[in-house]
């Protein structure tokens, strides 16, 4: 699986991206939250307030309960606004 970080995310996490094998027991995106926030300070740091982080699994906005998989890009980012 390929983790990419945008914005104040990657600062926080310290990583514009990473590659990692998906936990047997992460089904979704909430669940990779939880995981990536458990490994280091700066994901903590990154996901603590993940309500305000978005997700896009293929390139493809998606809910929290959003499935995820092995072989899947998976992207987190600050809410994007419109002007």
């Amino acid at each position: 699986m390929q983790i990419l970080y945008f914005a104040w995310v990657r600062q926080k996490v310290g990583l514009g991206q990473e590659a990692l094998d998906l936990p047997a027991d992460v089904a979704d995106v909430a669940g990779l939250i939880r995981f990536l926030s458990a490994r280091s300070p700066g994901h903590a740091a990154a996901f603590a307030q993940a309500k305000q982080i978005r997700a896009a699994v293929n390139q493809e906005f998606c809910a929290p309960d959003h499935p995820v998989r092995n072989g899947d890009e998976v992207a987190f980012f600050p809410p994007v606004t419109g002007g």
